[in-house]
């Protein structure tokens, strides 16, 4: 009789160390009445290393009738291409970085150049964008890529089942719009933070940090950056806080809810940083009268 139970705890001890050993994020399950679903924090660029996703993860796309995301980046190319465009792109005939004072426009080209891009090769982004593709070249360094990001990863998993409809909690256009809103000499100082940032360090060392909490479902480290960026008052750290993440909290709440109150087993996945501190998503389904359990 003892061969089997040690087989059957040995068992159950696999699967215990094969759940945790690929743990990454933060995952939670919603309740409203009879329904659930499972929020999922990501990050929106990846490595090969990072699938096939843990198995709860797993076992939850393969029940989900609905995939829901802040945006479909596998979804019409050229329909974001155009929005990237229009909300990008300094119209023809104004002189974006040309344009600026002599010794700022020096003070920043030399920063790109330093970061491997050639200042006239983007010449007419909007630097809320130069501040995006700074991103992207800093992940690029540490070994991570835009096209194996997380969100897209559960997207192909979505299409691949032919079952799971993708739904967006934003739009390209929406997001697009609230950098763009932003005051032009507020993105320039915004963009010369950025790069001194990359310069000494910081950037990489924070996009480090980050990306560590994702791969361990570090929920220490996700309070410790939760409370940076409380505290961050410079004009990139105002604005990530206050338009980026709290003021899109609230309507993600509100679309998480309705979800939830119509459907079962629906997956929702957002950015990482969506998830964290007093005015995260968690929180405000706690206090729109949803059951919110943390499971990693």
């Amino acid at each position: 009789m003892r061969r089997p139970i040690i087989v059957v705890f040995f068992s159950l001890f696999l699967m215990a160390f094969q759940a945790l050993a690929g743990e990454r994020g933060a995952l939670f399950k919603v309740s409203s009445g009879a329904n659930a679903l499972y929020l999922y924090g990501t990050v929106h660029a990846g490595r090969p290393d990072f699938y096939p996703l843990e198995p709860r993860i797993g076992a939850a796309m393969a029940a989900a009738p609905t995939l829901a995301l802040e945006v479909d980046s596998t979804g019409d190319q050229a329909a974001m291409a155009a929005t990237i465009f229009k909300h990008g792109m300094f119209p023809a005939g104004t002189p974006g970085l040309p344009g600026l004072p002599a010794e700022r426009r020096a003070r920043i080209e030399a920063g790109l150049r330093k970061q491997g891009i050639e200042p006239a090769m983007v010449a007419q982004l909007k630097p809320w964008m130069l501040v995006a593709t700074l991103a992207m070249v800093e992940a690029g360094k540490l070994g991570y890529d835009p096209k194996l990001g997380v969100d897209a990863h559960l997207a192909g998993l979505a299409k691949s089942s032919g079952k799971t409809r993708i739904t967006e909690l934003e739009s390209m256009e929406y997001q697009a719009t609230l950098f763009n809103r932003m005051p032009v000499d507020d993105q320039w100082t915004m963009l010369e933070e950025a790069l001194n940032d990359m310069e000494s360090g910081r950037h990489a060392r924070e996009a480090r940090e980050l990306f560590a909490a994702y791969e361990g479902a570090d929920q220490a480290a996700l309070d410790r950056i939760a409370k940076r960026l409380e505290e961050d008052n410079t004009v990139g750290g105002k604005f990530t806080r206050e338009v980026l993440m709290n003021e899109r909290n609230g309507p993600m709440a509100d679309k998480i809810v309705s979800l939830v109150g119509r459907e079962n087993n629906a997956v929702v996945a957002v950015g990482l940083l969506h998830l964290v501190g007093k005015e995260g998503v968690p929180e405000l389904l706690r206090k729109r009268g949803v059951k919110v359990e943390r499971v990693y």
